[in-house]
């Protein structure tokens, strides 16, 4: 029999998302962008609870084998190594961040003080036109020809340091989001179109007649990145669905106008029962969607779960997506997609 295809509301959904990429949240760096979800949340009266280490987990509805929805609020960025003789400022990545994808964006480096510098990520030698052509063609490497160059008058290690800035503080990338023919182009669309795709989705839920048979947590983790974001769970917690980019390329059958479901990523394939739940929902649904597998480089908040030990099964959805852990880009038809597939599934 078929069921409902459900309408994202672009309206709110572009609002949330905006909010969310406006706030940098490089891992580690939760407390705004936390502050924010929770702000929605409230505005939903939709309780919650914050995790110690950083994270919201807010409980949609009561009822039987309660099922987690995930999605990340961190970004990838760079952290201070070191503060270099020349007062520019040597980098280091936090989570998968290729120094290729970042040279020439402008950056915000927060210090553990509270100030707010701003820069840019630059090679060294930064002009091609005095540059020997053996270096020009060298690609960008962290420990050697990269670093931040702040906007200020520093020329040595001591003026930077006069400034508050130490090893270990935190250097976010500007995201410079556009919407150009329902295509969204930005850094960060990997999670915070999944984390707006949610909180579409809940507002939804707390409007509909008839809320989900199943108890529903909506859990916006902090460690994604890095691999532990939900390696936490409520203890009573049966299922999991990830959602979060499905990367586009040579081998892959996801596009930016679907919704992926996931088979299989690096680590290991995902739970073939709930996996095949998701492919029926979409079938019935009406909603465009592919099956996909991610290799060599990919996992989602689902695997840290099983990986911690949860008798669980897991499974992941999410909009196909260009260029991912770079200047990102999807379409709206794809989270529209990915919106369908989630709340079909939530009413079944």
């Amino acid at each position: 029999m078929e069921q409902r295809r459900f309408e994202m509301d672009r309206e709110f959904f572009m609002d949330v998302f905006e909010r969310l990429i406006g706030v940098d949240s490089t891992t580690g760096q939760y407390e705004e962008i936390e502050e924010l979800v929770c702000g929605l949340l409230d505005e939903m009266h939709i309780p919650y609870v914050r995790t110690h280490k950083g994270g919201v987990i807010a409980t949609l509805s009561r009822g039987e084998d309660p099922l987690a929805v995930t999605a990340h609020l961190d970004d990838i960025g760079l952290m201070v190594r070191k503060i270099n003789p020349d007062g520019t400022l040597g980098v280091c990545p936090v989570g998968g961040l290729y120094p290729f994808y970042c040279v020439g964006e402008n950056v915000r480096v927060y210090t553990r003080d509270g100030e707010v510098i701003t820069g840019t990520v630059c090679r060294t030698p930064n002009s091609v036109h005095v540059t020997e052509e053996e270096l020009r063609s060298t690609l960008p490497d962290y420990r050697t020809n990269v670093c931040v160059v702040l906007d200020r008058d520093v020329r040595t290690r001591e003026e930077t340091e006069k400034l508050g800035v130490r090893t270990g503080d935190i250097i976010a990338l500007e995201p410079r989001l556009t919407v150009s023919g329902g295509y969204i182009k930005s850094r960060f669309i990997d999670d915070k179109a999944a984390v707006a795709v949610m909180l579409t989705a809940a507002r939804e839920l707390m409007h509909c007649n008839q809320p989900p048979r199943r108890k529903i947590y909506f859990y916006f983790a902090c460690y994604e990145e890095i691999g532990h974001g939900t390696t936490y769970l409520p203890d009573d917690v049966k299922d999991i669905l990830a959602i979060d980019i499905a990367p586009t390329g040579p081998d892959q059958t996801s596009d930016e106008h679907k919704v992926s479901i996931f088979a299989k990523d690096s680590r290991f394939p995902y739970h073939y029962g709930l996996t095949n739940e998701l492919r029926k929902t979409a079938q019935d649904a009406g909603v465009d969607y592919v099956m996909d597998i991610f290799t060599p480089h990919y996992g989602t908040d689902c695997d840290g779960s099983v990986m911690a030990g949860y008798d669980i099964r897991h499974a992941a959805i999410g909009p196909g997506t260009a260029n991912s852990h770079g200047y990102e880009r999807t379409h709206l038809d794809g989270l529209e997609n990915t919106y369908a597939l989630l709340m079909a599934y939530l009413q079944e």
